[in-house]
């Protein structure tokens, strides 16, 4: 539907968290140069909190045009649910945090401005238990709360003024126009990769010993951080290609040690397996990992020989390979039992409702979802299946209320603008479509295209003076926000 140029925001990402994190050993014993600035004050020399958030916001919108990042409301729920219960506990929070998911098997997770926090899938399939998969969330939430990269900017401009402006216009080009923003960039840090080697060694001290507090401090078992750098440090020990996780966080025998060390200072917590992980994590080995025959013999295997951790988290797996494989009944059959056992699970509604819809049995989907949207309003998962059942039923009317409603309090969920933009193309609304359509590509990053839906949905909507005026002051409100990237 969208034919998008990718904008290399995620070269610009790894090329920034690369200098950011990476540190070399064998610059341990020099002298002060690892001294890090006052936390507190620190950073807002070189950016406003505002001017962070902003950047933020602008990084994010490019990512979904550039990266294949999870669209997944039951995934994306989960992962915020388990960053803001961590979010919750930590200290200099200043702005709302984002989790994402991006669609990808390589171990790596990163932080940028504004509290986004990146976590490709394959780190949480890798993670033994949710403490584990916590312990890296909360180091990046320490890297955000700390402002380590605000903070390395202000480092490297007490003794290379020209440098640090250099790497702030960088990063400020690699919004506006990518190709440009790179040379900047790569320019500015090979100058001073030096001084960042010395400094972000800190970072990464730092960001382990107040995201290990954290961890233990959110109800987590604090010996997860040591036993997943451990488990990271042995699987690729002998790689010729370590994972982008430890190009950008390195993990040196002191490391883990030092890691071990702290957790010690708190209690062991002996927690039983979460189901939410469980079935997250079979949830992307079943729809985004392998295909759907070889999941199906691998988590009949599991059953098999009870090699799990929870059984129904097996199970939700087995269900979810069938679905994909188009297997709906059998799908059905393992769903409906789940669901029996815990009623209000969204992890068995979501994919029922697939399954449901796969069937044509509209009646079964739309009922269970319209009981739940009484329970839980404007929940993201109940409300978008919703949508999408009523879209599905052809009952277009009332799923655009109920997706109109949803974002009313969710202004920026894509999958809500995307839905909607298809409802209102199947009731032939072409103004509308051309409107929801141009939200959709205001949250890519693709402010010249929003406006150019916007201006085209005008002329549809020549009877309607009040929708006219709010087009015209959407139109100024998108060239606004491009502009201000440019002057910021």
């Amino acid at each position: 539907m969208f034919n998008i140029k990718p904008l290399l925001l995620s070269c610009m990402i790894t090329v920034l968290t690369a200098s950011t994190f990476a540190f070399d050993a064998q610059a341990s014993d020099r002298s002060n140069k690892n001294k890090l600035p006052d936390i507190g004050i620190s950073g807002f020399s070189v950016l406003s909190l505002d001017k962070e958030r902003q950047i933020g916001i602008a990084m994010m919108r490019q990512l979904r045009a550039s990266q294949p990042i999870i669209q997944d409301p039951v995934l994306i729920e989960y992962i915020n649910d388990l960053g803001n219960q961590l979010v919750r506990n930590a200290h200099d929070v200043n702005y709302a945090f984002e989790f994402f998911l991006i669609n990808n098997n390589e171990l790596n997770a990163f932080a940028f401005f504004g509290g986004h926090v990146g976590i490709h899938s394959g780190l949480l399939t890798t993670a033994s238990n949710e403490s584990e998969l916590a312990s890296v969330i909360a180091h990046e939430i320490s890297h955000v709360t700390q402002r380590h990269l605000a903070r390395r900017l202000e480092s490297q401009g007490k003794s290379q003024t020209l440098t640090m402006a250099g790497m702030v216009s960088g990063i400020l080009l690699a919004l506006v126009n990518p190709t440009i923003g790179m040379a900047a960039l790569s320019a500015s840090m090979a100058a001073s990769q030096q001084a960042s080697i010395n400094y972000t060694r800190g970072n990464e001290k730092e960001a382990d010993r107040v995201g290990i507090a954290l961890l233990a401090n959110s109800n987590f078992d604090p010996q997860g951080a040591p036993n997943f750098f451990g488990k990271m440090s042995e699987k690729y020990r002998y790689a010729s290609k370590p994972p982008a996780m430890l190009l950008t966080h390195p993990l040196p025998e002191s490391r883990i040690a030092d890691a071990r060390q702290r957790a010690h200072n708190y209690p062991v917590r002996q927690l039983p397996p979460s189901l939410s992980f469980e079935l997250a994590k079979a949830r992307i080995q079943a729809r985004y990992q392998g295909n759907s025959k070889d999941n199906i013999v691998n988590f009949k295997r599991q059953l098999q020989k009870q090699s799990y951790s929870l059984k129904a988290g097996a199970e939700y797996g087995l269900a979810v390979s069938y679905f994909e494989d188009g297997k709906y009944q059998q799908a059905k059959v393992i769903l409906e039992a789940l669901k029996k056992e815990d009623i209000n699970n969204l992890f068995y509604i979501d994919v029922l409702t697939d399954i449901y819809l796969a069937l044509k049995e509209y009646k079964q989907a739309l009922t269970m979802l319209a009981d739940l949207s009484l329970l839980m309003p404007n929940n993201q998962v109940v409300s978008l299946n919703y949508g999408n059942a009523l879209l599905s039923a052809q009952q277009y009317e009332q799923g655009a209320t109920v997706l109109q409603d949803f974002l009313l309090v969710n202004p920026s969920n894509f999958i809500a603008y995307d839905l909607l933009t298809t409802i209102y193309r199947k009731q032939d609304k072409q103004g509308l479509m051309h409107i929801t359509k141009a939200e959709v590509f205001a949250l890519l990053g693709a402010y010249k295209k929003a406006v150019d839906e916007l201006q085209t949905s005008y002329n549809f909507v020549e009877e309607q003076p009040l929708l006219q005026k709010r087009i015209k002051a959407r139109i100024l409100q998108f060239q606004e926000q491009e502009n201000k990237l440019k002057r910021l």
